[in-house]
């Protein structure tokens, strides 16, 4: 299972074709408290970069961006009703949405664990 983050602190789960798309357990620690998630409708077309849903915390609202170009298959209605699930498991139960790869390519241009934990590292 590979799982490639983004700088904007968005975590990716290759499943096949298909990427499963979070928020790192930093971006969660940032935010605090999660008190509301907004999600993207399946069928929603996604360009890498753009915003795809946006998470609020007690400290602040924040968007989370696509980490590739693709069309939303699932979203994660769990996190409407209990969306304290970002904090306590970011990369299991606490996933955003799910989307089809379009351009695999695009993966290479995020960073694996290991270059991800020195990049927050460096953001201390």
């Amino acid at each position: 299972m590979t799982v490639k983050f983004t700088k904007d602190h968005e975590w990716v789960r290759v499943e096949g074709s298909t990427a499963v798309i979070g928020i790192s357990d930093y971006a969660q620690q940032q935010l605090g408290d999660v008190v509301y998630v907004e999600l993207p409708e399946v069928g929603r077309k996604l360009e890498q970069g753009k915003e795809a849903a946006v998470v609020e915390s007690v400290k602040a609202a924040s968007e989370v961006y696509a980490p590739l170009t693709g069309e939303v298959t699932a979203a994660n209605s769990d996190l409407t009703a209990e969306p304290a699930r970002v904090n306590s498991e970011p990369l299991k139960s606490g996933w955003f949405f799910k989307m089809t790869i379009t351009d695999p390519k695009q993966l290479d241009g995020l960073m694996s664990e290991a270059q991800y934990a020195d990049y927050v590292a460096g953001l201390g």
